[in-house]
């Protein structure tokens, strides 16, 4: 992405269950563009005809079941296959960042907020203006998921094990919003990042 481009550009980040979501419909709430790359993501491994059948050539015929993305045998293939999973992303997130430069094209604003798990993992963070994280308690975390996808403890541990540890993201980000009590206090804690990011 050439240079102006990222000037405008705000990657927005959080681990599984941090809230990171309720922080971006925030944003839009207060008028701000949101690109949701992980619900993107989704949509172009069904729709990326070349993309398609490189993912195919990886991970075989049963990546696609009647011409859909078999997303729990992928799921199944990669997670405990740290090269497959590499390989699925470098395959993955480079039609990702054709499909969001188009999208910046499109909005013309002073920020543009990039949201992505993997933000400080693939070093897109390199390409934003700035970065915010969402974090909470491990926990706190683990209780959301719990609630929302019908998860085990463990179950949801193991995913969190898998990611980058939240210290590490705490080091890399520009701002941090603790998420670990009410809506409320997410929304007092968004509006006051956005202040310091307009006084920029």
């Amino acid at each position: 992405m050439e240079e102006q481009r990222t000037r405008n550009i705000v990657g927005l980040t959080g681990g599984i269950g941090s809230g990171k979501t309720s922080v971006a419909e925030i944003l839009e709430s207060e008028g701000f563009a949101v690109y949701y790359s992980d619900d993107r993501a989704k949509d172009i491994v069904n729709e990326d005809e070349v993309l398609i059948q490189k993912i195919k050539e990886l991970l075989g015929e049963k990546a696609y079941v009647d011409g859909v993305y078999n997303r729990k045998y992928v799921s199944d293939i990669v997670f405990n296959d740290k090269s497959k999973l590499e390989q699925l992303n470098h395959l993955i997130h480079p039609a990702v960042a054709i499909d969001f430069e188009n999208w910046v094209k499109n909005h013309d604003t002073r920020f543009l907020f990039k949201e992505t798990a993997l933000l400080f993992e693939l070093g897109l963070h390199k390409k934003c203006f700035k970065s915010l994280l969402v974090t909470a308690d491990e926990n706190t975390r683990i209780k959301r998921v719990m609630d929302r996808d019908g998860k085990t403890y463990r179950e949801v541990e193991k995913v969190i094990e898998k990611q980058m540890p939240e210290r590490e993201k705490i080091k890399k980000a520009d701002f941090v919003i603790y998420n670990n009590s009410s809506f409320q206090d997410l929304e007092i804690a968004t509006k006051d990042f956005i202040e310091k990011l307009n006084s920029l």
